[in-house]
């Protein structure tokens, strides 16, 4: 072979060199749309809702190979359904392509239960959707932080913050009403200046309702309280109470009422652990 090479001149192989590059270089553009499988498409079939198995003999039997990309919890859809496929049905692809599935899990995967205690309720709910945990049945119980989480159950016992809880699993609530247990005497505020009885009933978690100003009034905290509603007496003269979480509505002037008869109302704020007579 090496005699036959080098009985020729050095242009010669040269250009015999060239030719045979060329020819193996059209042979493999020839042979290029083979390899490739160029020109031939397919329609990709839709297999989402479909079981694996019959996603599998679906793709097959369009000329598409299958594998799973990845399984994720749909508490809504059937184990070991396909959730997506990429790409996605309809579209024209090469044939033999492989079809990415993701499926959905048999089993939900486990979390840690949030501390909800304190939460609002809307604030309660954006977390457990966040985290895949559905809101269960919500009841209240007396206690002035209205619409507040005060206990968080699960199969109807509460649950602590931390306890390992499956994905899709039910949550229930229980809420603040914005009313405390304990109720007590109404207060007298007619006399009192604004600032002075606001700060004296938040103490208590009663909250100031509608403001009913004078005219000239231009200072609020400095103001007169001249009425409130509820009194501290109905009209039989009987001592109305109130609660934690409730509301007072208030008349207000720029003026001490004239009358001063509070007395005669039942005095001050008492203390909601004290008999009616015990007044501050």
């Amino acid at each position: 072979m090496f005699k036959f090479l080098t009985r020729r001149p050095l242009w010669v192989n040269v250009i015999v060199g060239i030719i045979l590059a060329l020819a193996l270089f059209f042979i493999f553009l020839l042979s290029l749309d083979w390899i490739t499988g160029h020109g031939k498409s397919a329609t990709v079939p839709s297999v989402a809702g479909k079981t694996y198995e019959e996603a599998i003999k679906i793709l097959k039997k369009a000329g598409f190979d299958a594998e799973i990309q990845d399984s994720i919890y749909v508490d809504t859809a059937r184990p070991m359904t396909v959730i997506k496929q990429f790409p996605e049905s309809d579209e024209i692809v090469k044939s033999n392509r492989t079809v990415l599935l993701i499926i959905s899990r048999s089993i939900p995967p486990e979390m840690e239960m949030p501390n909800l205690i304190g939460y609002s309720f809307r604030n309660a709910e954006m977390v457990l959707k966040n985290m895949d945990l559905r809101i269960g049945d919500t009841t209240f119980k007396p206690d002035f932080a209205k619409n507040a989480v005060l206990e968080q159950l699960y199969n109807g016992a509460p649950i602590a913050p931390g306890t390992k809880i499956r994905k899709g699993s039910v949550v229930s609530l229980v809420l603040g009403d914005g009313v405390g247990e304990k109720d007590f005497a109404v207060p007298v505020i007619t006399g009192m200046k604004f600032g002075e009885a606001k700060e004296m009933l938040e103490e208590y978690g009663i909250l100031i309702g509608a403001i009913v100003a004078d005219a000239d009034v231009t200072d609020t905290l400095n103001s007169y309280i001249s009425r409130q509603n509820p009194e501290r007496f109905d009209d039989e003269k009987r001592i109305q109470h109130i609660r934690s979480g409730q509301t007072m509505d208030v008349w207000v002037q720029t003026t001490k009422p004239a009358k001063d008869s509070l007395d005669d109302k039942g005095g001050r704020l008492k203390d909601p652990g004290k008999k009616d007579d015990e007044l501050f």
